[in-house]
């Protein structure tokens, strides 16, 4: 799909708001500042949601959902964590699947931080039960998707602009499958995708959108076979794995 370029908009300023709050992580620093924020980042990132959500509704539709649900908090949630400093040093988003709002499953995301920009694809940090799903959908017993997703990942205009990620990998089968399996290499993944590090510069040019959504495309049949062990025809549910598997093998803590 064809992305025009659009206006800028990030500025300078919008990084060196983000440069000035990693060196003063504190609510005094941030509350003083907080108009800076909602001009310089939360506003822009809002509109740019926009643009990628227009651009969506020509490959994935069912990832289209409103601005404010798209982006990410600023707050850090510091209840559990031994990291008290309140806020992310970032803005981000995250567009996930339609029926798939409040778990994980795959889905797109783009960050700009002091010194970069991520866009990437995938499933980054599933629920225990959508782990054993894609797993056992990957699984060579289950026919040829394992297949489907190596071609997938070693495509050249895929691999081109976006890189597969390392995957957080076990060091041997996880419960439940066999050490045997033909997929045994995908199986051991915790998580699977791709993504993009670009300088933080990238976000002030005319072309940033059209480095997203081009990257974002391209991932768009990685990221639908993903999806779909964790997708019933009706429900929009994850499966579930039997009772018998140890679920504490699974998964990665939720940090969001």
């Amino acid at each position: 799909m064809a992305t025009k370029s659009s206006s800028p908009v990030f500025t300078a300023e919008s990084i060196k708001f983000l440069r000035g709050l990693k060196r003063n992580n504190d609510r005094t620093w941030f509350d003083e500042r907080k108009p800076i924020y909602e001009r310089e980042l939360k506003a822009p990132m809002l509109a740019l949601i926009e643009e990628i959500n227009h651009a969506f509704t020509g490959f994935a539709p069912q990832h289209v959902r409103p601005a404010p649900k798209v982006m990410m908090r600023i707050y850090r949630d510091i209840r559990f964590s031994p990291n008290k400093q309140p806020y992310k040093t970032n803005v981000a988003a995250w567009w996930a699947r339609a029926g798939l709002e409040k778990t994980s499953g795959g889905g797109y995301y783009f960050e700009l931080n002091p010194t970069s920009i991520t866009i990437a694809a995938g499933v980054y940090m599933p629920e225990r039960e959508q782990l054993f799903a894609i797993r056992q959908y990957l699984s060579a017993e289950g026919g040829n998707h394992h297949a489907q997703l190596r071609a997938m990942l070693a495509d050249k205009k895929l691999t081109s602009v976006l890189t597969p990620f390392d995957g957080l990998k076990l060091t041997r089968a996880p419960k439940g499958f066999s050490p045997e399996d033909a997929a045994l290499d995908l199986l051991l993944h915790r998580q699977w995708g791709v993504s993009a590090t670009l300088p933080a510069e990238e976000a002030l040019k005319p072309t940033l959108l059209k480095q997203i959504v081009s990257r974002f495309e391209r991932a768009t049949p990685l990221v639908e076979l993903l999806n779909t062990p964790l997708i019933g025809e009706d429900s929009g549910k994850a499966r579930t794995p039997p009772t018998s598997v140890n679920k504490a093998l699974f998964g990665l803590p939720n940090a969001r």
